[in-house]
């Protein structure tokens, strides 16, 4: 479906007279923002551009959102961009209904109807499809959660990919890629959420390297992979690779998927390793070898081991350099993780032993 029988089916239900956009990136190269740059002739709606956030976003970007989506009097948020543009106008939209003489993020989230409506312009970090927003205040990393951070529609114009580059490429398909294996073994998944996974994971390694190639058929498939893996993601929430990525993307720069998938190729083989002698899965180590065997066939490998070398000898070959690390990065990294994301993965990885894992993941 265009673009504008999307929007106009907001626009109808709700009659929007002024948008806030949120996108930091440079929009007139994106066939997609002309038609909101029009609103104003064909549907007499204004649209207001907020700019300017990280990419790794902090409260006081989505502070300075909240003041001008009130000050213009928005009544929809429309986010055009990858994980961050996401994950401010989730904030701006959660946090506009809040009290702002106090921190938002000290406040509990009131659920609201503003109407809200996503392009993504990666496939990758799957925020289109989640009830989950990261804001850092401080330096410290917290998680925005209400299932009415769910966009109300979500707009895929798989043109957007042409110019994206390479780096961002692989890192946003590894992100993906991740997702659907962590949902797929975590202790919230459910058959549901598994379906989704396996879904992603399928596209994904159906059409990698086509998508790699910027192949227009394959780009499509991977904004698929990420939607319904982001969509594995919001039921069950994480685990053990990204709980210690964060880190990695905070100190040193890397793209989000990339970090994770650094983490991935040490807990993957630890995750197997464990299975039967470490599993803390309260449906039983049968079930979690199960698990694992349909992640492999899915990866289309014999075995759960076999798996973890694929996606090890797989992010390998993306050529993707690991950062220079100075000594005291591991225990302030292993201080940081959060112990929650630790609970949820299948078998027992102990606080005490992230601080060598990250050697590990780094050496």
């Amino acid at each position: 479906m265009p673009v504008d029988w999307y929007f106009s089916r907001l626009h109808d239900g709700y009659k929007i007279s002024r948008i806030l956009l949120v996108s930091d990136l440079p929009l007139e190269a994106l066939a997609i923002t002309r038609y909101f740059r029009d609103l104003a002739t064909h549907l007499r709606v204004e649209v207001v551009h907020f700019r300017g956030f990280k990419s790794n976003p902090d409260y006081e970007s989505v502070v300075e959102g909240v003041k001008t989506y009130k000050k213009n009097q928005c009544d929809a948020v429309v986010a055009i961009g990858g994980g961050s543009a996401m994950d401010v106008a989730k904030c701006i939209k959660m946090f506009s209904t809040l009290d702002d003489q106090k921190n938002y993020l000290e406040q509990d989230i009131i659920p609201n109807n503003i109407p809200f409506l996503a392009v993504p312009t990666t496939a990758g970090t799957g925020s289109e499809a989640t009830r989950f927003a990261i804001v850092y205040y401080q330096g410290i990393k917290h998680s925005v959660t209400d299932e009415s951070c769910i966009p109300d529609t979500v707009v895929m114009d798989p043109s957007v990919l042409d110019t994206l580059p390479e780096y961002q490429r692989k890192s946003t398909m590894l992100d993906a890629l991740c997702h659907a294996i962590e949902s797929y073994w975590a202790l919230a998944s459910t058959e549901e959420s598994r379906g989704y996974s396996a879904e992603a994971l399928k596209l994904i390694f159906d059409n990698a390297f086509g998508y790699l190639a910027n192949n227009p058929t394959q780009n499509e498939r991977m904004m698929e992979a990420a939607y319904v893996a982001g969509k594995a993601i919001n039921v069950t929430r994480t685990t053990v690779p990204h709980a210690m990525g964060y880190n990695l993307t905070t100190v040193y720069g890397l793209a989000h998927g990339h970090a994770v998938a650094l983490c991935m190729r040490k807990i993957f083989p630890l995750t197997v390793e464990r299975a039967e002698s470490e599993c803390s899965d309260p449906r039983g180590v049968e079930h979690l070898k199960r698990v694992l065997d349909e992640i492999a066939s899915l990866m289309g490998c014999q075995t759960a081991e076999a798996a973890a070398r694929k996606f090890d000898e797989f992010v390998e070959g993306l050529e993707l350099k690991k950062p220079e690390f100075a000594e005291g990065d591991f225990l302030k990294f292993a201080n940081a993780v959060n112990p929650e994301r630790l609970k949820n993965h299948p078998v027992t990885v102990d606080e005490k032993e992230i601080e060598q894992l990250y050697r590990d993941i780094l050496a």
